[in-house]
């Protein structure tokens, strides 16, 4: 979002059609996808190989409380029923959501209908404000701990807004990265832990050179103010291995967005893709994981209808509960 909180209803940046459409049509890891293979198999594979199982040989699997979905996914759906739609997702088995606005209501109203279905919102995608309003992140903040967010995370970044292209320029990635520290210094201060979430436009190439927007923004973040989210679509889509971006920044991916891949270089229900998911949580601890968040952007949307968001989040549900890695 490139304002600040906001409602679920509003349009989030990745569903622009510069992002949905143009960005993902032009990718460099798009190319990956059209050869049907599953993603994850190659030389970053084996790092790590012996993470896999616990001490015993034993599969290791996604802790079912530690499983979320963040509520973009089922954002047409939340505006036809939010109650009874809540209680869904309470009965298919998840007890914690990530927000991204608050469906229209206040964040204490919002609170409420998540009290009322035995639902916590541990995490929310709010923006911070460009440029940086210390006041308006304070009240964000404020916003955030009503709801009862463990997590607050940036959802968006990397559209130069003058020319709607990929940013290329380094310098505002370096300036987007004090901004991060600046408003992760006040999330800690309020209790809470600042995170960044990604796109594949991050892993766009900066200044002709080979360093990309996430390198600097990683590089140039305070590990203890900003962890990160990382969204394995988004990741796959910009040609960067999660795996070894978990080698590179390990104990700081605090949260994945666990959103697959088909055919199509569009989305699919988590486990229905090409993602090969299990290798990458093979590397949950290394990587730091607390939260394994299902998303998908066009859940439902048309062709797809508002309930089909609802299928969406039972099918992620049940595919990260019966993992084995």
């Amino acid at each position: 979002m490139e304002r600040l909180g906001g409602d679920a209803a509003m349009p989030h940046p990745a569903t622009t059609p510069l992002t949905r459409r143009r960005i993902l049509g032009a990718t460099a890891g798009a190319a990956a996808l059209a050869t049907g293979v599953t993603l994850g198999a190659g030389p970053a594979a084996a790092a790590g190989a012996g993470d896999q199982g616990d001490q015993g040989g034993r599969p290791q699997r996604v802790p079912r409380e530690q499983i979320s979905v963040q509520l973009y996914t089922l954002r047409d759906q939340l505006n036809v029923d939010l109650d009874g739609s809540l209680a869904e997702l309470r009965r298919i088995g998840y007890t914690r959501i990530e927000h991204a606005g608050f469906v229209g209501r206040t964040a204490a109203q919002f609170r409420a209908a998540l009290d009322n279905a035995g639902i916590r919102a541990t995490s929310g995608h709010v923006g911070i404000p460009q440029p940086f309003d210390a006041s308006a992140w304070q009240r964000a903040l404020e916003d955030a701990n009503i709801v009862g967010n463990r997590y607050i995370v940036h959802p968006f970044f990397g559209i130069d807004p003058s020319t709607g292209q990929p940013i290329r320029d380094g310098s505002k990635y370096r300036a987007m990265a004090r901004d991060l520290n600046r408003a992760g210094a006040l999330a800690r201060k309020a209790g809470i832990d600042f995170g960044y979430h990604n796109h594949n436009l991050e892993f766009t190439r900066q200044d002709g050179g080979p360093r990309t927007g996430y390198d600097i923004l990683t590089a140039e973040t305070d590990p203890g103010l900003v962890h990160l989210e990382v969204d394995l679509f988004w990741a796959w889509v910009g040609a960067a291995d999660p795996v070894d971006l978990i080698a590179k920044h390990r104990g700081r991916i605090r949260q994945v967005h666990v959103k697959d891949l088909n055919t199509a270089r569009s989305f699919e229900d988590a486990g229905s893709g090409l993602i090969d998911f299990g290798r990458i949580f093979a590397h949950a601890r290394e990587a730091g994981i607390a939260e394994f968040i299902i998303e998908r952007d066009d859940a439902g949307t048309p062709p797809r209808t508002p309930a089909d968001a609802l299928t969406t989040a039972r099918n992620g549900f049940q595919y990260l509960d019966a993992l084995r890695f």
